[in-house]
């Protein structure tokens, strides 16, 4: 028995096997329907806030008399979040880079990531103290942190002096 063939055959099955796997995590695959696909069909993802996470739902912060528009992104987390709306929270600053305030209830934390990484404008749910955080500076990774949305343009500049922040379902 010539061993050569075989020798060809264990150098190759790797490198094919790698190839399957590669193509099959892309989707260049036609529609699966004997439908042909309509010009028309969007491919568009769906919309994002500027940190990149998917959105969900439109809401509106008032600080100090003053309207914000913001997005929660689409966790549970966040939908969570969003049954309790409208609420009314007193804020409290923290290490000069964000505002928090006590929840009314825990929030739901099922699938979400270990801890985050706040930018300017995010807002997140704090577990370990059951408490909204908003960013109006930049922040450290936190454990037990989940991002629920982010806040528009120029919300950030009015946060750092508010005291009083009303959530809402964005009208």
């Amino acid at each position: 028995m010539n061993p050569a063939p075989f020798r060809a055959l264990a150098r190759v099955v790797p490198a094919a096997a790698l190839l399957l796997v590669m193509t099959a995590c892309t989707d260049d695959s036609p529609p699966s329907s004997s439908e042909p696909a309509s010009p028309q069909a969007s491919t568009a993802p769906a919309a994002t806030t500027p940190t990149g996470r998917t959105t969900a739902m439109n809401i509106r912060l008032t600080l100090d008399g003053h309207h914000i528009a913001a997005t929660l992104n689409d966790s549970p987390t966040a939908r969570d979040f969003a049954a309790q709306l409208p609420l009314t929270l007193s804020l409290r600053d923290l290490n000069q880079a964000e505002k928090i305030a006590d929840l009314p209830r825990k929030l739901s934390t099922s699938g979400a990531p270990e801890g985050a990484d706040p930018e300017v404008g995010d807002l997140a749910y704090y577990a370990p103290w059951n408490q909204l955080a908003t960013y109006y500076r930049d922040a450290p990774y936190a454990t037990g942190l989940v991002i629920l949305g982010h806040m528009a343009d120029g919300g950030a500049e009015r946060l750092a002096t508010a005291d009083e922040i009303t959530i809402e379902a964005a009208p």
